[in-house]
């Protein structure tokens, strides 16, 4: 209403001196005079508009009003990007990250100084030295919430204003299959040593004074089976383990239903608990909201080792109860058992690879060390945490914590605007 009443103010006085200018024409000149200055007067408007319209195409450069430093084409081509891109100014304050970007650094990046985003002195280094003029590429590592190693990449794209690119290679994938490919071999010549001298010793045997032996080839052939499945469990968990590792980084997609998953497991176990009489039973918490992101075949595998476990070291005619529940913002699953339990000291290394609490008896059982390290890395790749809880004497229990998804987007959202923009 102010600003309202301000602009009538400021048009009053040259409406009243036309009013009047208009009177005296009409009175001492007649009235040709009068339309001949309202033509004028016209005239003189439409030239003003059309010097307003065209000031900024005729306003020397350095007078226009600083343009955005992307253009609407070129900011949704580059946040599409699977590169993550990080721009800079002159004081390494952030003019733009990408999607990518935000994905590994995380959100709430805007304005903010590298330094406090990026927390590596080599990157700021790089980042310093484009600033002068000079490109550079430095190896670095973020080591949390899992390890991912990149190449970054800082070179100067603008002097006036000054901009500093940022790109980021990653090198997780290179960096893992480097490392598994010698945890492989490592731990497969460490694990295989064993069964083949026993298979290599036997078949000798059979060979010589036993060769003639139906009693004792009968035997040896049962023992050397044995040894072949062992061998086999153990590349197939290596293989497995290595896969899961390979993945760790990528985050999961899918929306699974916890409950599911967890009773699936149970029915294909069912068998093996059968042969100790041992009873399954799988209970959810009343109004339990079980949907997490997960990769269903992954999940699978992560219970029915859990499960497993707790048949193999479970009392005979025991029981192994699974409770889904919620807390927190986390779904949870627990496995217990009703066995001899595990000692405190040994709980820290559980998910330590080829660790085992009784050597002998876990390779009775058929196991081969990796089962819980498969666990340990299936749950890191879904975010999530695994507690275990055990006394001896009591049995054990194996929870599961893991994200609850969140709500779902609608099917149908608003298509965004066309951008008609030519660079």
């Amino acid at each position: 209403m102010v600003e309202s009443l301000a602009r009538l103010r400021a048009a009053a006085w040259p409406l009243v001196i036309g009013m009047i200018a208009g009177g005296a024409a009409v009175l001492f000149a007649g009235p040709g005079l009068f339309w001949g200055l309202v033509a004028l007067g016209l005239a003189v408007l439409l030239i003003a508009q059309f010097v307003t319209f065209q000031e900024p195409i005729l306003r020397p450069p350095e007078q226009q009003a600083v343009d955005p430093l992307l253009p609407p084409m070129t900011r949704v081509l580059m946040d599409q990007l699977p590169i993550p891109v990080m721009l800079l100014d002159d004081n390494e304050q952030v003019l733009f990250v990408n999607r990518s970007m935000r994905d590994v650094l995380g959100p709430g990046l805007d304005r903010k100084r590298a330094s406090s985003v990026l927390r590596n002195p080599d990157v700021l280094g790089a980042i310093a030295e484009a600033r002068h003029g000079r490109a550079t590429n430095v190896p670095f590592s973020l080591p949390v919430p899992i390890e991912r190693y990149y190449q970054a990449y800082a070179a100067r794209i603008s002097i006036s204003p000054s901009v500093t690119a940022l790109l980021l290679h990653d090198l997780t994938v290179v960096r893992r299959s480097e490392q598994l490919r010698a945890d492989f071999i490592a731990n497969a010549s460490h694990e295989l040593r064993t069964p083949l001298a026993a298979v290599s010793g036997f078949i000798d045997t059979l060979r010589g004074h036993a060769k003639d032996d139906e009693a004792a080839r009968a035997q040896f052939l049962d023992i050397m089976a044995v040894e072949a499945e062992r061998m086999r469990r153990l590349i197939d968990d290596l293989l497995s383990l290595s896969r899961i590792e390979m993945n760790e980084h990528v985050k999961p997609e899918g929306r699974i239903h916890l409950e599911s998953v967890v009773r699936q497991a149970i029915a294909a176990l069912k068998p093996l608990a059968a042969q100790d009489r041992i009873t399954m039973t799988v209970q959810a918490e009343p109004g339990t909201a079980d949907l997490v992101i997960g990769e269903q075949d992954e999940l699978a595998q992560l219970f029915q080792n859990l499960i497993h476990n707790a048949i193999k070291y479970g009392r005979e005619q025991g029981m192994v109860e699974v409770t889904v529940g919620q807390s927190d913002g986390q779904v949870f699953a627990a496995v217990r058992d009703n066995g001899e339990g595990i000692a405190a000291s040994a709980i820290p290394r559980l998910t330590e690879r080829f660790y085992r609490v009784d050597v002998k008896r876990s390779r009775e059982k058929g196991g081969t060390g990796l089962g819980l390290a498969i666990v340990k890395h299936i749950i890191n790749r879904h975010q999530g945490r695994l507690g275990i809880e055990s006394r001896p004497g009591e049995g054990s229990t194996f929870t599961v914590f893991l994200p609850a998804a969140p709500p779902e987007l609608p099917a149908e959202t608003a298509a965004p605007e066309a951008v008609t923009e030519m660079l």
